[in-house]
């Protein structure tokens, strides 16, 4: 984080360029700064050893442990067919557990001379299973004595630091490289302004530095971490709230609507009313729209809270003033359906121009990648014209070709599957900075909303409207109980019975296998055994019709189908021909159906658990309840087990959110494209240090509004332009 000529100093003069070449490729650490900030996973005590119980499988470990004993076998093998061959077997133990470790051939001769049982040493290697038993193939280990020099030194302090490692680079020779370079640690750039630290009474850079490589004991262990994450959290909440100031300084035109306009018109139309969730986020948008700054909005809602009718009456207050909204889906599917839906609800409000429009009436177009030439060119004019207040579609909207007559305001939809880039490319379609405002259904806990999205303001749709019914979920485990199974597709005949309709969602298509590329590839036998491949939804399709669900109209719906033909599809089944359809995550976002009163989701242990929730949200859009079904092979005792335990039992995305976050680690929590700043977290965990971003957002906001270039704070400048180099700079202006 800091450019100063020791921390600049490439890896390759001070370790040597072998082992800067793994580190570069395999860490992306290249420089001196970059390695003093590749902090310790977790510590070893001296006394205290991993336990050998909890391994996992197939992962990278480094455990410290005693050797219990030692055997050296021969045996015949087509290598050594006279009984020549040699293997050694190591049992080492932690008094948790044991361990097995073999090494073969001349690889036996070094380890049988040095783990002799008593022996302490660390272990790094891939855990594997063989005859049922854990074991690690020739790890690389390194031994704990105590005499000579250099281990004494090494290992001096009584907590050993647990790197994260690689195969081709074990933990203690990253701690080692580590010791070449820790002092260069007392020359680092303090960000933090002097009096904030001391304010707060934490430790400076190079101590933190110094603690968190080589502890003494726990407390400096958390003296350090406490003071790096600070570290972190305040860089990245000053980025943003500079992005924020900088926003609040860029003109735009104020959209305020007319008193008897298009949005009052529409009001009255309206066969219900708003709730008071949607009445009041509609206000914080009105606010927005009537200031002569961009608004920059991050609306959240649970599914199915009504956020497309928010959105709506955003775009028509907008049009109603005179300008122009456009709303950016992320697939076809949603936008011909966001488009059909808003058609619906305005009704002769939506024909402007036509017979039997509305005197307030105005055009909304439908822009699609797949539309014919005619049809396009129409759409384009009306555009460019301004005779379309309002357009719809995906990424096509974002092409050069698309001229805008008077573009006010921008919604997007699904923020995390639509990059950086292309909200800026609209965002540039405006004569002045377009009003933009984005929509997600994954509920996104607040401290991620002010990390990720901390350049949006946020509002929350936490109410469902009238109407809604609850989803009862439950987990069917195939594989212990098949009759359960069985049951689930009885119930899918229930409810189809009762003059309802059902999804079935698979995790794959099915016709993969006639890609050659993929063809060509050997699979492992453990590849083989240890998984079959996800349920496909053109075999499961035909599984169901010719079996469990005989009789019963059942369609497939998934990607790689034309656009003409899925929306074929989604229109029968909206218009209730169809009794089942079995679909991939194409139906996760924005598909309403009312009348889907279940759904089943095959190897629900395949999907991520805001993804469930996602999915789930299509079924109870009526007033008929609704069902939905995990299906999953896994074992009780396993993780994705928990993880469907936990979507069944609860139907607050928000404490799903949190669930899945704290599962997966925040690195991919909304898709790398997000935002490049994100990328820096190394020791803050989103959820868990909530008061530390809390509070740094506060502390950066004072700081940005009293010295908005940082003019008095040359460490704080320099921490932000390693933070922000170019690309990712890049990515926060886009943001």
């Amino acid at each position: 984080m800091d450019l100063v000529p020791a921390l600049e100093e490439p890896l390759k003069k001070v370790l040597g360029p072998p082992t800067a070449k793994v580190m570069a490729e395999h860490l992306g650490l290249h420089t001196v700064g970059d390695l003093l900030h590749h902090y310790p996973r977790r510590y070893e005590e001296r006394g205290q050893l991993t336990h050998l119980a909890d391994l996992p499988m197939d992962e990278h470990v480094t455990v410290v442990a005693m050797v219990a004993d030692a055997r050296l076998h021969t045996f015949a093998s087509s290598k050594a067919p006279r009984g020549k061959g040699q293997r050694l077997e190591v049992t080492i133990t932690d008094g948790s557990g044991r361990l097995q470790l073999v090494f073969f051939g001349n690889g036996v001769h070094k380890p049988h001379k040095e783990l002799l049982p008593g022996t302490r040493a660390m272990f790094a290697g891939k855990v594997s299973v063989f005859n049922r038993r854990l074991q690690l193939a020739h790890p690389a280990y390194e031994l704990l004595r105590g005499d000579s020099e250099e281990t004494v030194e090494t290992w001096a302090g009584a907590l050993i630091p647990i790197y994260p490692a690689t195969a081709k680079l074990e933990s203690w020779k990253i701690g080692k490289a580590i010791q070449t370079v820790l002092p260069s640690a007392q020359e680092a750039v303090d960000p933090l302004p002097d009096t904030l630290r001391e304010g707060r009474g934490m430790v400076a850079l190079p101590e933190a530095l110094l603690k968190i490589h080589r502890p003494h004991t726990k407390a400096d262990i958390e003296d350090a971490r406490s003071r790096l994450k600070w570290d972190e959290a305040f860089v990245l909440q000053v980025a943003l709230a500079r992005r924020r100031f900088a926003d609040a300084q860029l003109p735009a035109v104020a959209r305020r609507p007319g008193p008897d306009g298009l949005l009052t018109a529409f009001d009255a139309r309206l066969p219900f009313t708003l709730t008071e969730g949607q009445q009041k986020v509609s206000k914080e948008i009105f606010d927005d729209l009537a200031t002569e700054h961009p608004m920059h909005r991050l609306l959240q809602g649970e599914v199915g809270s009504g956020k497309t009718m928010v959105a709506l009456r955003a775009m028509l207050a907008v049009v109603d003033a005179g300008g122009q909204a456009a709303m950016l889906a992320p697939t076809e599917v949603l936008a011909q359906q966001h488009h059909r839906s808003i058609v619906e609800m305005m009704g002769e409000l939506a024909e402007g121009g036509m017979l039997g429009g509305a005197e307030q009436a105005t055009k909304v177009v439908l822009l699609t990648g797949s539309m014919g030439a005619a049809a396009r060119r129409q759409a384009l004019l009306d555009l460019v014209t301004g005779e379309a207040g309002i357009v719809i579609g995906t990424h096509a909207l974002i092409e050069d070709k698309v001229q805008f007559h008077d573009l006010g305001l921008v919604v997007v939809d699904e923020q995390h599957r639509f990059g950086v880039e292309q909200r800026d490319a609209l965002r540039g379609k405006g004569k002045q900075p377009p009003h933009l405002l984005v929509m997600t259904a994954t509920p996104i806990p607040r401290t991620v909303a002010m990390t990720v999205f901390g350049d949006l303001e946020t509002s929350v749709l936490d109410q469902l409207p009238a109407g809604r019914s609850p989803i009862a979920s439950h987990v069917v485990p195939a594989a212990d109980k098949p009759h359960f199974l069985a049951r689930t597709w009885e119930r899918v005949r229930e409810e189809v019975g009762n003059g309802h309709q059902a999804y079935v969602v698979c995790p794959r298509i099915g016709d993969e296998e006639d890609d050659p590329k993929k063809a060509g590839k050997k699979k492992s036998p453990e590849d083989e055994a240890e998984k079959r491949p996800p349920l496909a939804v053109l075999d499961v399709a035909d599984h169901l019709a010719k079996g469990p669900l005989q009789g019963l109209k059942v369609e497939v719906l998934h990607g790689r189908m034309h656009p003409d033909d899925k929306d074929a599809v989604m229109r029968r089944f909206a218009a209730g021909e169809t009794d089942v359809l079995v679909a991939t995550t194409v139906i996760e976002v924005g598909v309403n159906v009312p009348n889907a009163t279940a759904m089943v989701i095959m190897d629900a242990d395949r999907f991520g658990v805001s993804q469930l929730h996602q999915l789930r949200g299509r079924v109870g859009r009526g007033s008929a309840a609704g069902l939905c079904l995990l299906v999953t092979e896994m074992p009780e005792a396993s993780a994705a087990r928990q993880r469907l335990n936990a979507v069944a039992a609860t139907l607050d995305g928000f404490e799903l959110s949190r669930i899945d976050l704290e599962q997966r680690r925040e690195g991919d929590v909304l898709g790398q494209a997000q935002s490049g700043a994100r990328t820096s977290l190394r020791m803050l965990a989103v959820i868990e240090d909530e008061e530390i971003i809390a509070e740094a957002r506060e502390e950066a906001v004072t700081l940005v509004a009293a010295d908005p270039e940082l003019e008095h704070l040359p460490g704080l400048r320099t921490a932000l332009d390693a933070l922000l180099d170019e690309e990712r700079e890049q990515y926060l202006e886009k943001g």
